[in-house]
């Protein structure tokens, strides 16, 4: 375990970012509390904790989008008083969010330029800065494509042009890795590289504690809404981050038995979904079983068909061709509530789209598709809700998975991102069902939090659980899965065994580099 602090000897640059004393406060918690952070000019200074710690709420300071109780922020030597996002731009900060925020039908240009017009125009002069910046910091991006064309490692760089199109010496990235690959990793550790070099500084707030490792030359850990440290990399490891980041030192990793029995729980069929717009099939003859306590991992790009599957198997979509079985019973007509009621359980991959109600509270989350229970409804024919029972449960979920909140009744949106999430894994694993889909069930989560829900995940294999885990964290299906799969352009090959194969072969076989094996 490092110190609880370190100096950052050796930083480069002077200080372009001081933060003292920053306080908020929320009704009923200090998201912030006496934040202390200094961040030096042509440097990448990560910051890592515990969801819920503080992070995004600080970001959020630092951006305009909120401001402080207490404290002052300083921009290369001035106070700023920084009220909008508009005015963190003027001092020449810029953030890249988790979630992008282009226009798919746009071209790059277009999207770079959508309110920036008054900067450079909306014609060749716009069109010549933009490829004078892509260029200068090798991001390779055509200003004339269409952002629905571009993979996800482009549409982030679209993302990293776009405020330095606007004047960012300084760039927060949340999560920026959280859906790449790893060739798209160190092409973004590339571009990282080459914006230090150019005197610029990123802010980087990761969960993959080694790529922060790889990456950063300061990290500062924040821990319940206050700073506890600021080391170097090269002083400490993944599991000495961890354990400051949550105050205690971590369990030992332990090995288990395979659980996997022969009895088929999910079973996919010569499955097909045809594109609605023509052309190549967005899902083409999936064949594919899970059994009684097994995990089968599924790696792919996104946009290779993980949602289209998701979708067929919970009945969001009806397969063109093929059967989808729950058991020996043909489920591929059936209607998500009707698969739910059947013991399906899921982990939406879009927590805000498909899994939470953000305005309502978090009792209402807690029943959301299983409002039809008996011990929920109430009434004539169930029409009501049966509220005291509904937050019996959720006072249940939040203890049992560890949800940060300060009470029942505050909504779901007003949680971090990481308690969401656990929200949700509780509300699906309480219902002990026997097929779970889980779509990246730890994205934007800690490693403490992370490494809870793998263990929920085990104990319920363990039951006989069957799981189709769809992640972008080669880590976690290795470390998860029974076996993996790898999905491209609707297809499946593989399988691969966990225990031999190598990140870089599934890079390979995801992006089409690599032959495999297995190809259905």
């Amino acid at each position: 375990m490092p110190a609880p602090t370190v100096e950052p000897a050796g930083a480069r640059g002077e200080p372009v970012v001081e933060l003292h004393g920053i306080t908020k406060r929320f009704p009923g918690v200090v998201a912030n509390k006496d934040i202390e952070l200094t961040v030096h000019r042509g440097t990448v200074h990560a910051i890592v904790g515990e969801n819920g710690a503080g992070k995004s709420t600080l970001m959020k300071i630092l951006y305009g989008v909120q401001q402080p109780d207490e404290g002052t922020i300083s921009v290369e030597g001035t106070v700023r008083a920084l009220k909008s996002p508009a005015d963190a731009i003027d001092a020449g900060i810029g953030m890249v969010f988790q979630h992008f925020q282009l226009a798919d039908y746009f071209t790059v240009l277009e999207n770079v330029v959508l309110g920036a017009e008054r900067l450079h125009g909306i014609g060749d002069a716009a069109r010549a800065k933009v490829r004078e910046i892509s260029d200068a910091y090798g991001l390779g991006i055509d200003p004339d494509v269409l952002v629905e064309d571009l993979g996800v490692g482009a549409q982030q760089r679209v993302e990293i042009l776009k405020v330095l199109y606007r004047g960012a010496r300084i760039i927060i990235l949340d999560e920026p890795t959280a859906v790449l690959v790893p060739q798209e990793v160190e092409e973004l550790f590339d571009n990282l590289r080459e914006l230090k070099a150019e005197g610029l500084t990123v802010i980087f707030i990761s969960h993959k504690l080694d790529e922060v490792l790889s990456v950063a030359d300061a990290i500062t850990v924040i821990r319940r809404g206050t700073t506890v440290a600021e080391v170097l990399p090269q002083d400490v490891t993944a599991r000495d981050l961890a354990e400051l980041m949550v105050g205690s030192e971590l369990p030992s990793p332990s090995t288990e038995e395979s659980t996997v029995t022969e009895t088929p729980l999910l079973v996919i069929e010569d499955t097909s979904l045809d594109n609605p717009l023509g052309g190549r099939p967005l899902l083409s003859e999936i064949e594919l079983t899970i059994r009684a306590g097994e995990i089968v991992g599924i790696a792919g790009v996104e946009g290779n068909g993980q949602d289209e599957l998701v979708e067929v198997i919970m009945g969001i979509r009806e397969p063109s061709s093929g059967r989808i079985l729950l058991g020996e019973v043909d489920t591929s007509t059936w209607e998500t509530r009707e698969l739910r009621e059947a013991g399906v359980g899921y982990i939406p991959a879009d927590r805000h789209r498909h899994g939470l109600l953000l305005e309502a509270p978090l009792w209402e989350n807690v029943i959301l598709g299983h409002q039809t229970e008996p011990i929920y409804a109430s009434g004539p024919g169930g029409s009501l809700v049966n509220a005291g029972a509904a937050r019996k449960e959720t006072e249940e979920v939040v203890k049992q998975y560890d949800v940060r909140t300060p009470s029942i009744h505050v909504t779901a949106g007003s949680l971090s991102g990481g308690n969401q999430q656990k929200l949700i894994i509780g509300r699906e694993m309480r219902r002990e069902p026997k097929v779970m889909v889980a779509a990246h069930p730890t994205r934007g989560v800690d490693v403490g939090a992370q490494a809870a829900i793998w263990d929920q995940l085990k104990r319920a294999r363990r039951n006989g659980l069957a799981v189709l885990l769809i992640s972008a964290d080669l880590d976690e299906l290795i470390g998860l899965s029974d076996t993996i799969r790898v999905i491209l352009r609707g297809r499946l090959s593989g399988p691969f065994d966990p225990d031999t194969v190598t990140k870089e072969e599934l890079g390979g076989a995801m992006t089409g580099a690599t032959a495999t094996d297995g190809a259905a």
